[in-house]
């Protein structure tokens, strides 16, 4: 496996791979909708070109935000290595915190960054219902059976 920019991949392959794991490359949240194929990021790619997790982020002043992480095989150290990678760039940027936000739903999300050194710092209740506005195939329940509704504001400081 291999962590590369996603600026060196085909954007075709990069947007597919948003098609295949969310639909659509836009992503709306509170902060902004954004096209993740578009977004600066880095690719896990196995065989050459075959694309096994990607990150995206935009950097606003001093913070980084994740828009994306996905990791198409679990518990294989994907899905860290990408952030640590975005966590790599966001210092050398000067940045000096890193955040992201996700749904109350995602429990997996939660577990993952908050190991990880994310702390939840904010809630917005009932966010989700606006990104449906704009997004309307955002499901209003996850396959758990939780109801999507709220998003949780995660931050870690960057040393």
């Amino acid at each position: 496996m291999n962590i590369v920019p996603t600026k060196q991949l085909d954007r075709a392959i990069v947007n597919q791979f948003f098609n295949d794991h969310w639909g659509s490359p836009q992503m709306v949240v509170s902060t902004g909708i954004y096209t993740c194929s578009e977004l600066d990021g880095f690719a896990a790619v196995e065989n050459g070109s075959r694309i096994v997790g990607l990150i995206t982020f935009v950097i606003r002043g001093n913070e980084c935000e994740i828009i994306s992480l996905d990791s198409i095989m679990e518990n294989r150290g994907i899905g860290s290595a990408l952030l640590h990678e975005a966590e790599a760039w966001a210092r050398q940027q000067r940045c000096t915190a890193v955040q992201l936000i996700t749904t109350n739903d995602n429990l997996h999300a939660l577990r993952f960054y908050q190991k990880r050194g994310y702390q939840i710092v904010n809630v917005f209740p009932n966010a989700v219902d606006k990104a449906r506005q704009i997004k309307p195939n955002i499901p209003k329940t996850s396959p758990d059976g939780i109801p999507i509704r709220d998003e949780l504001l995660l931050v870690k400081p960057l040393a």
